[in-house]
């Protein structure tokens, strides 16, 4: 059972040792808790699959993310392996039970029951700001996406999914034939990972010639390089602040808290735009389906003009994936946008965005209503 924490960070606590299944591969899950954090009323979390061939580094971007001061996450595995969570070391098979930060690593027989870790990592009384499901090194990226964006509990959506890359290796391992790999069509996020291992005269063309392969399968795939597996968590999810219940919005938390001071880390960059007035809704879809070029998430809470009233909506996106709900609380006519990505061109994303959020002159026409129901309705 969950217990209060108290300090900077929760730590292990020990626990009743049962067996929970047979010694094999299997979904196993816990939660990763800091200092509470509360997210917005009747927010949904992003689901986040992390993928990638076995050693190109995702245990050490996970343990990266999970050391992110404040964070709230959830993790689900299927696979063998040690993960090492801040304070300690969880080793041996992943169906041999541990408790961490007032939860425990549940057994699940397979994989049928994803659905089942996250309804439990969803509970409202977690407050997670993400859940990150590693899979194992021989996933195929695209059926774990699908199986997420199938998923039919309702306080969770699809956040994307991150392809880990050997920098080293990734052409003698996994992109070794003449067509690209399929799996490139999958991922939301490609981090070129072990960039130290490259000689400095050879990084941009390693990352470039990754790049080019992703997009004979992808367009709209981010892609960045890492050292470490250090990736800015900002591009993955946003911190709820403890004192956020009015549905303002968190990124600056991640992006500008004290979070790791390494040279080689990515940073994520943002612009954030407000608008005092109901907003077209057709404008926004096009920003929203079509992000400028380096925009890989955007989230913010918008006032819509509807015939005869205006609605509150949150919007997210993760790449090509866009989901619209209607907000529990009131935003009046305020709306707020905020961009994330790397290496965009932020004067032309706030003019663009600027544009998005002038005022509407009247009433949204029928076909742009209908255009923003049909993201809604997938909500």
């Amino acid at each position: 059972m969950a217990q209060a924490l108290t300090g900077r960070e929760a730590r292990f606590h020990s626990s009743q040792q049962t067996r929970c299944g047979a010694s094999r591969p299997g979904w196993a899950l816990w939660h990763h808790l800091h200092v509470v954090s509360r997210p917005v009323s009747g927010a949904t979390i992003p689901v986040i699959a992390l993928t990638g061939h076995l050693g190109a580094g995702k245990t050490t971007l996970l343990n990266h993310v999970l050391r992110t001061p404040h964070a709230r996450i959830g993790v689900v595995i299927n696979d063998f392996g040690e993960i090492n969570v801040d304070a300690g070391l969880i080793s041996g098979q992943i169906d041999e039970p541990a408790s961490i930060a007032g939860g425990c690593i549940c057994c699940l027989p397979d994989d049928g029951q994803l659905d089942t870790a996250l309804a439990r990592l969803a509970d409202p009384r977690l407050r997670l700001d993400a859940i990150i499901v590693e899979a194992s090194g021989l996933a195929d990226p695209a059926a774990l996406a699908r199986i997420i964006g199938f998923s039919e509990i309702p306080r969770v959506r699809d956040g994307g999914v991150v392809d880990v890359v050997d920098a080293v290796r990734h052409f003698d391992t996994v992109d070794c034939g003449g067509v690209a790999p399929a799996r490139y069509g999958a991922a939301t996020l490609v981090v070129v990972n072990k960039l130290d291992q490259v000689p400095e005269r050879d990084l941009d063309a390693v990352v470039a010639r990754v790049e080019a392969r992703v997009r004979e399968r992808n367009s709209r795939a981010h892609v960045v390089g890492a050292t470490g597996g250090r990736i800015d968590p900002a591009l993955l999810y946003d911190i709820a602040a403890a004192t956020d219940e009015t549905g303002q919005l968190s990124f600056r938390d991640a992006l500008f808290s004290e979070t790791i001071g390494d040279h080689d880390h990515v940073h994520a960059e943002s612009v954030t735009v407000t608008a005092e007035e109901p907003i077209d809704p057709e404008r926004l879809i096009e920003l929203l389906e079509w992000p400028p070029a380096g925009v890989y998430r955007i989230k913010g809470c918008v006032a819509v003009r509807h015939r005869s009233s205006v609605r509150g909506y949150v919007v997210n996106v993760v790449g090509p994936s866009v989901h619209i709900a209607k907000t529990a609380n009131s935003v009046g006519a305020r709306s707020q946008l905020v961009a994330i990505g790397t290496h965009f061109d932020t004067a032309a994303v706030r003019t663009l965005m600027t544009d998005t959020l002038r005022p509407t002159d009247g009433p949204a026409s029928a076909t742009a209503l209908r255009r923003w129901q049909r993201h809604a309705a997938r909500a």
